[in-house]
């Protein structure tokens, strides 16, 4: 085949390209086709399609062209909702390969930043499992480092729901590396995905989290000889609805109670007000706070009370 189709832009109809069987990108916004289809529609397709050509015999034993798109499916969908009968291309006479043609499509659609995380996932994992590479080849073919690849090939570990929400955009990449680190702790791990969703954590927030439940694991198996502790805390997080950690040392110790947000620290100043029978609303240092008319000696007494919180004691 002649060596200036790699070069040359030809124009050719949209009905007469296939799509590629080995494209990466699985996930296309409706929304963010529309918008590129108006845009084709004023402007034209700016950056043409990258397709391979082959002739065939058809019955009438005349020969028949059909293309294969290699990149731009994108591109060649919103062109059929904008109306174009015919695309520009650029065809590609050296691809002669399926391994050639999922490496080409892969390599165009990163370089163009068009794959999410997830389709990037599954299209390194076919690289390595269905065509034989190494990750330190597949991470020179796209110029990122072996742990680049080698992370991204971690994102399939994930349940499917949430690999799910990290393909439609509901969590970022940098949640997943919380997720990841409660891989071993199904249950912790769907409990902080659960709260990333509800409470719009933060990666940071996330991280923090999951930080905690590892030391958290290290801490109990080491204090295991103390199963009241460890009871207590689980009873503390039903009724409080978040993470709590009971933290003992050589004389007393801390708790440690988790909230996310204003309304999740008065829901639980609120239980703490019913128990001690005090009204159930209670301010927030940002909050107007009442004016303590007890007298000196009181309040006094008051703060050097050795009444402490005893969790045996706490119940709903």
């Amino acid at each position: 085949m002649p060596g200036f189709y790699s070069d040359s832009i030809f124009w050719v109809e949209v009905d007469r390209i296939k799509p590629n069987p080995y494209q990466p990108r699985k996930d296309f916004d409706g929304a963010k086709l529309n918008d590129l289809a108006a845009s084709i529609r004023q402007y034209g397709v700016l950056q043409p399609l990258v397709v391979t050509r082959k002739e065939f015999q058809k019955s009438d034993g005349g020969l028949g062209t059909e293309y294969e798109l290699i990149a731009g499916e994108r591109r060649l969908r919103a062109s059929k909702i904008a109306g174009l009968t015919q695309v520009p291309v650029i065809i590609r006479a050296e691809v002669d390969s399926d391994k050639m043609k999922l490496e080409l499509a892969i390599i165009e659609n990163l370089q163009r930043e068009d794959l999410n995380a997830m389709d990037r996932a599954r299209a390194f994992d076919r690289l390595v499992n269905e065509f034989g590479f190494k990750q330190t080849e597949v991470a020179k073919k796209i110029g990122k480092s072996r742990e680049y690849v080698s992370n991204t090939l971690r994102l399939l570990m994930m349940p499917v729901e949430m690999q799910e929400a990290l393909s439609q955009g509901r969590i970022s990449e940098g949640h997943t590396r919380p997720l990841l680190m409660l891989i071993d702790r199904p249950p912790e791990q769907d409990i902080l995905f659960r709260d990333i969703m509800l409470r719009k954590l933060s990666v940071r927030e996330s991280e923090g989290i999951a930080r905690r439940i590892a030391v958290d694991r290290v801490r109990k198996w080491k204090r295991m000889y103390d199963p009241e502790i460890v009871a207590m805390e689980e009873r503390l997080k039903e009724v409080l609805g978040t993470r709590v950690v009971i933290e003992t040392k050589e004389v007393g110790g801390k708790l440690v109670i988790d909230f996310f947000s204003d309304e999740d620290l008065r829901g639980i100043l609120s239980l703490f007000n019913e128990k001690a029978g005090a009204p159930p609303s209670v301010p927030l240092p940002n909050a107007e706070a009442p004016v303590d008319d007890r007298a000196p000696q009181e309040i006094a007494k008051a703060a050097d009370s050795d009444e402490t919180f005893d969790p045996r004691n706490f119940s709903i």
